[in-house]
């Protein structure tokens, strides 16, 4: 269905219209909204609004019409592609230019284990929701050579560990029918996404969550506590010529990293279609995304400048411009989610609501055992099921100077997305025909 509104112009200005209504509200100090806000962060907001603007056909991120000849014709939007591939790796310029890079490392091993708690989860999640989902209905984890659901759901697996560029790989590996591929795609969009949002509300009761897994935050609140004395140190009026600078190092490095990432993918692409093995083909598959290395590259020059007097633009508002591009991104995504889409194929949308209990649980049980905090939680958790468009948003929304461990983590996933896909679905596979 055509929504009301397909031109981007306008589109644009309905989600800048809902992010500046979330940030009045949200500084409004008496009230309904002080309290609304202790419970449901602004951040959610600003990604629930934009979605309910799909529900309800006025925006839309995809459509189809009709030409005069009687030609269907797709159209999209091409707002989220722009916030995806421009303002994203531009935040991350930002808010990385002040980031202290010992002090991250001094987060400890919790990080790392919450990630790959994050992977065991996916990996062991699609088995048991097929095991678990075939007690009621067999009929919805069937199908036959290229139609078995188990295929489809391979490539859950490659987007929920790694990224877009794994769920390509497992669907030319495991060749799932073309045809029905789209509807797992509207599984990966309204799970992932209604997943994010649970992880959006819970930053909300950050300290209520911290305070039952009993976890230590010491060395988050020390590195929050470092920026935010570094910031005071350098904090200044910002001029015109100020943010001028910050924009130019910021869309700079973000069309350097798009030059390169071009010749650096095009030349992978080639060496990995060079390697004999097919197994190790599949491996490096992601070597040959644009998107990797353009988020990659930028992340590496934003830390390569963190060690110049470029940090000292933390004090004249760095950060917080890129927390402007970062919830522009976030309205975009938002925009991405028809709560309508839940309902189109119940069945396969229940394989994916225990797929992602599973790994929910199994990241609160772990988290509970070693006392980890919930930033570790749900980073370890989007670095995994978001990757890097959203990891850095949810990372963000603790404190800007976190928004890299989230890009560190997510550029991880990519490296391992592929192989954890293949284990998971081997496991998919056996499960099915039980």
């Amino acid at each position: 269905m055509e929504p009301i509104f397909t031109n981007d112009a306008i589109v644009f200005g309905i989600l800048m219209l809902s992010l500046g209504f979330v940030f009045y509200t949200e500084s409004l100090k008496t009230g309904f909204w002080p309290k609304f806000y202790k419970i449901v962060p602004g951040l959610f907001m600003a990604y629930f609004i934009p979605a309910i603007f799909t529900t309800v056909g006025i925006i839309s991120p995809e459509w189809k019409t009709t030409n005069a000849t009687g030609e269907v014709v797709s159209n999209s939007s091409q707002l989220y592609y722009v916030a995806s591939r421009f303002l994203l790796p531009a935040s991350l310029v930002l808010m990385t230019l002040s980031i202290d890079l010992k002090a991250i490392f001094n987060l400890g091993s919790k990080a790392l284990i919450m990630f790959f708690t994050g992977t065991v989860g996916v990996i062991i999640g699609g088995p048991l929701a097929i095991l678990l989902i075939s007690i009621f209905s067999p009929e919805t984890v069937g199908g036959a050579d290229f139609d078995a659901v188990w295929r489809g759901l391979s490539t859950l697996a490659g987007s929920w560990i790694g990224g877009g560029a794994n769920q390509t790989a497992m669907l030319e590996i495991y060749k799932y029918n073309p045809e029905k591929y789209g509807g797992m795609v509207i599984v990966d969009i309204v799970i992932a996404n209604v997943w994010m949002a649970i992880l959006l509300i819970g930053i909300g009761r950050k300290d209520k969550i911290n305070k039952w897994l009993k976890a230590d935050t010491s060395a988050i609140e020390e590195l929050k506590e470092k920026v935010i004395t570094f910031t005071q140190k350098v904090k200044r009026n910002p001029t015109l010529t100020d943010f001028m600078i910050m924009l130019s190092i910021a869309f700079g490095t973000v069309g350097f990293g798009h030059f390169a990432a071009k010749y650096l993918s095009a030349f992978f692409s080639e060496f990995v279609a060079s390697i004999n093995s097919q197994t190790w083909r599949n491996v490096f598959s992601f070597l040959g995304s644009g998107f990797f290395w353009l988020i990659s590259i930028s992340t590496i020059v934003a830390v390569i400048l963190s060690y110049t007097k470029a940090k000292n633009y933390e004090g004249a508002g760095a950060s917080k411009l890129g927390s402007i591009f970062i919830y522009i991104l976030v309205a975009t995504i938002g925009m991405k989610m028809d709560l309508n889409q839940a309902f189109e194929n119940p069945g396969l949308i229940a394989i994916g609501f225990v797929w992602m209990t599973i790994h929910a649980l199994l990241l609160i049980l772990v988290a509970k055992m070693i006392r980890a905090p919930y930033f570790f939680l749900a980073v370890g958790s989007q670095a995994n099921v978001g990757g890097a468009a959203s990891a850095p948003i949810v990372a963000q929304a603790f404190h800007p100077s976190l928004a890299s461990v989230g890009v560190l983590l997510a550029v991880f996933g990519y490296a391992i997305g592929t192989v954890g896909a293949i284990l998971c679905t081997i496991l998919m596979e056996l499960a099915s025909t039980i």
